[in-house]
């Protein structure tokens, strides 16, 4: 897996989690993978662009200040996009 396809598929990750609250259980649905190839999830996390949030007896996944940076650096935010 080249570098630039975890790059896309990290902005994806990223531009989903911004488009709605999701918890634990639907992140691990859509996002994880036991191929050592594609490891968007562990990359995400390593890099500090998403975190776990406990609300209301749930664990929600959210970006954090670094993810919405990336995000809107690529021009993939939702306020970029309203603008």
């Amino acid at each position: 897996m080249t570098d630039t396809v975890v790059e896309a598929l990290v902005l994806d990750l990223l531009d989903w989690l911004e488009s709605g609250e999701r918890t634990y259980t639907e992140v691990m649905d859509a996002w994880r993978t036991s191929c050592p190839r594609l490891p968007i999830w562990e990359e995400a996390n390593d890099r500090g662009l998403i975190a776990n949030e406990y609300r209301g007896g749930r664990e929600l996944i959210r970006l954090t200040s670094a993810g919405r940076f990336l995000l809107k650096r690529r021009g993939r935010s939702q306020q970029s996009r309203v603008l």
